[in-house]
């Protein structure tokens, strides 16, 4: 056994002094820990490179022939029970480790300037390292309470993070529906733990499965319950990895800083529920009914992702719902059994779509315009476009990123994404023809977002109420918030314009301006003169911190690809992640192909490709920038006729459209049913409880006091009072009597 294994129980500590130290120093010494905030940033940047090389020298070890390296320690230990903690080093965890790590240290690099003005810097970054010693945690993890531990932390630090702009409403109920939708998927994981301890008697992942297959094989166990296990066991990675139907807090994720975006979207968050799913494979690969399950879920959430992503305005949001459209291919492939093609398309998405984020992010912070301390930026692509000529290395990174996500060879995501295609084909022709469809879709979109924001012209013109052009604006903050009270609410506005019918939309105030027809094709904003006055400056190319790490990470998009490549070698095709995964290969009792059939991967590549580049044909014809990007509808209408058909046509845009833009109505169901219904039991609890439970404690109480009163009354101390009292009764009871014998008679 290497010596270097011996030591691999500290991958998960070695990033944890920055957040403990970081939490004590701003308790005592605040002023002195701010003032030494970028060598905090340093050691957190140092201290993960050490992981990384680590985890380096482990994956080399695991590639010249290492078998898989477990260590444990007794936590309590009983007559009846034995818990142990300890860290699983096999070819999962390497490669994960490698992964988090690489892209870990660009995103902390990219942070420093990005954050470098905000004044929760230090916090971010303690939130950052702390993030990545759990995801760490989680991926070392020997058994699954462990996992559990290390999971929930993961979600912990995700709140802590989307939320970290909480003072603003949408950021603070962005991080609650995270951690609530989360919750869910959460509940039954941890329900699927303990039924899978109830059947097996063991937490350990490697006995766990031996002992649950051979239970499986000798038919000893229930089959209805281990498929309710294993489906719990599914729901954690279902909302971890925003699959359908617990997709719906990523999209609203992107409220958080953009680079805690490109670490959620590419390495943490969402990367821990497809590992969870590798790592328990070997568990339901011996079930069929949760592969199907799982290649179900897989294909329903490659498919709304891809719809959802049509059009959407925000460009975060877009590339939020690419990479739920990505997951699920991920999940797809894994319900398949291809744990090979998930792994592989897992790392080359990474690193893809975290350039792409944090291209997103330099555009952002081109686009910005400072009043006072308080930024204002705009994540909406309506008001971009032609930023080629002003930003051309993100332009360049981010076209790059694009193409790698649409499948384009040689880039890194083609390799991975096609072999997921092949596999579709041989598991299910109706998945195979939605797998591809959506692989055109997702061409379409993300040459949607990238001509929006670069091609044509720069969309954005600042003028004030008069219409003239100024060389300088007058802005507020476009999350909502005032960043300097107007005189008069009823005249501040941001206003855009619409091309086929002159409507307006006014976003914040109440009164827009009539604009003159000769702009109409410009969309701006209108600001009066008596709001906050700053000067205005062509959107720039982001300083050399933002763009080293995008430039490093166009470097893996264009060469990750290569792991994965089958090369001959001594007459068997031989590829460095089919080596890399071995061990984890045969034990799902799966092996490498000896012989790759060129022509066969050829014929299925450029199929792929055409479709990819169908799709990019028509972003272009209905985005290029000969044409204003408000001015599709125009363009779509004038494929039909007027009359019947034209309508038809219509209402066709507009449904597509409508589903897109909203979601699906999928958070609007969830709001109406799931929100609403349970307001209108708390509100029915609520009336039954003042109603019924106070209303027979207050009535009790009441006609107390009424007979106490009427009684009071009644005792006067006098004969003749108590004498007609007496003979009431006394009738009372004769009517009574009287009556009861006449019923009987009749």
């Amino acid at each position: 056994m290497e010596h270097i294994y011996q030591y691999s129980w500290m991958i998960p500590f070695i990033p944890l002094p920055v957040p403990i130290l970081l939490g004590m120093g701003l308790l005592l010494f605040p002023t002195a820990t701010k003032n030494l905030r970028r060598m905090w940033a340093f050691l957190s940047m140092f201290l993960l490179s050490i992981v990384m090389i680590f985890s380096i020298d482990l994956s080399i070890q695991q590639i010249t022939g290492s078998s898989a390296y477990q260590y444990v320690w007794s936590w309590t230990i009983n007559n009846e029970f034995s818990f142990e903690f300890g860290n699983l080093i096999d070819p999962l965890t390497s490669i994960m480790s490698i992964l988090i790590t690489t892209v870990g240290i660009l995103v902390l690099i990219y942070s420093d300037s990005y954050m470098s003005h905000d004044q929760g810097y230090l916090r971010f970054f303690a939130y950052m390292s702390f993030f990545n010693t759990s995801m760490l945690g989680l991926v070392t993890s020997s058994n699954l309470i462990q996992v559990y531990i290390f999971w929930e932390l993961v979600g912990m630090c995700s709140y802590l993070l989307i939320g970290f702009w909480f003072t603003r409403p949408i950021a603070a109920n962005a991080c609650q529906k995270a951690f609530v939708t989360n919750r869910v998927g959460d509940f039954g994981l941890l329900l699927g733990i303990l039924g899978l301890y109830w059947i097996t008697g063991s937490f350990e992942f490697q006995d766990l499965f031996e002992i649950f297959n051979n239970l499986i094989y000798n038919n000893e166990v229930h089959l209805l319950f281990v498929t309710l296990c294993a489906f719990l066991l599914f729901a954690g990675p279902v909302a971890k990895s925003a699959q359908f139907p617990l997709h719906v807090w990523l999209p609203d994720a992107m409220e958080g800083p953009t680079p805690i975006s490109a670490l959620i979207h590419a390495a943490t968050m969402v990367a821990a529920g497809i590992f969870l799913v590798a790592r328990l494979l070997p568990l339901f690969i011996g079930i069929p009914h949760v592969m199907y399950l799982i290649s179900l879920i897989g294909i329903i959430t490659v498919l709304l992702g891809a719809t959802f992503a049509l059009a959407q305005k925000d460009i975060k949001r877009g590339l939020a719902y690419s990479t739920m459209s990505q997951l699920g291919y991920m999940m797809l492939a894994l319900g398949m059994g291809s744990y090979r093609a998930a792994l592989f398309h897992l790392i080359t998405h990474a690193y893809s779509k975290a350039l792409l984020f944090l291209g997103s992010g330099s555009i952002i912070h081109s686009m910005e315009a400072v009043v006072g301390y308080s930024p204002v930026k705009s994540q909406n692509m309506v008001l971009m476009g032609g930023l080629t000529k002003h930003v051309p290395i993100t332009k360049t990174a981010f076209l790059l990123g694009t193409l790698s996500l649409c499948g384009i060879p040689p880039l890194a995501c083609f390799w991975s994404k096609d072999e997921i295609l092949n596999d579709s084909w041989l598991y299910s022709p109706i998945i195979a023809v939605i797998a591809c469809s959506t692989a055109g879709l997702t061409a379409f979109y993300m040459f949607r977002i990238y001509l929006l924001t670069f091609e044509g012209h720069l969309n954005i013109h600042f003028q004030n109420y008069s219409g003239k052009k100024s060389s300088s604006f007058y802005s507020i903050y476009i999350w909502g918030k005032e960043e300097a009270k107007p005189i008069n609410r009823n005249f501040c506005l941001v206003s855009l314009l619409t091309m086929n019918n002159n409507e307006r939309t006014t976003f914040f105030w109440k009164k827009a301006y009539q604009i003159s027809s000769n702009v109409r094709n410009r969309t701006f904003l209108a600001i009066p003169q008596f709001a906050v006055k700053t000067t205005f400056s062509y959107p720039h190319e982001s300083d050399n911190t933002l763009l080293f790490p995008m430039l490093i990470l166009v470097l893996f998009t264009l060469f990750v690809g290569a792991i994965g490549i089958p090369f001959n070698h001594e007459g068997i095709a031989f590829d460095i992640l089919s080596k890399l995964l071995t061990p984890s290969i045969n034990l799902l009792h799966q092996n490498s192909n000896d012989f790759v059939d060129w022509y066969e991967f050829l014929k299925n590549a450029t199929f792929s490709v055409s479709i990819a580049f169908f799709g990019i044909f028509i972003a272009f014809f209905l985005y290029k920038p000969a044409y204003s990007s408000l001015q599709n509808l125009n363009l779509l209408n004038s494929f039909a006729k007027r009359g019947p058909k034209r309508i038809l046509w219509d209402k066709i845009i507009n449904l597509i459209y409508a589903w897109s833009y909203n979601r699906g109505y999928i958070d609007t169901f969830y709001r109406i049913s799931l929100t609403g219904g349970i307001r209108g039991l708390a509100e029915l609890t609520h009336f039954f409880d003042r109603r019924v439970i106070d209303g027979i404690t207050n009535g009790v109480g009441i006609t107390s006091f009424f007979i106490g009163e009427g009684i009071k009354y009644v005792g006067g101390s006098r004969i003749s009072s108590y004498l007609l009292l007496y003979l009431f009764y006394v009738l009372i009871f004769l009517l009574i009597y009287y009556f009861s014998n006449l019923l009987n008679f009749v």
